[in-house]
């Protein structure tokens, strides 16, 4: 089973592994959608997905880099 939109803390920890050098204070949006997108284990629906969750992701993989 796949990775889902609600899955905020387990996104952060797959983009901290994915995308080290990249700071979550400096991502826009529409960057961040797609990153989650390239995910190999994310497996929802794209049209699933609004701003509070992507913001709610970005503050988690802000904790996860601390």
């Amino acid at each position: 089973m796949g990775l889902k939109w609600t899955d905020v803390n387990d996104i952060a920890i797959e983009l901290v592994e994915r995308f080290p050098e990249q700071d979550p204070l400096r991502i826009s949006f529409p960057d961040l959608y797609s990153r989650v997108m390239e995910l190999d284990e994310f497996d929802d629906d794209p049209d699933h997905c609004g701003e509070k969750i992507l913001e709610a992701i970005q503050m988690a993989w802000i904790e996860e880099m601390d």
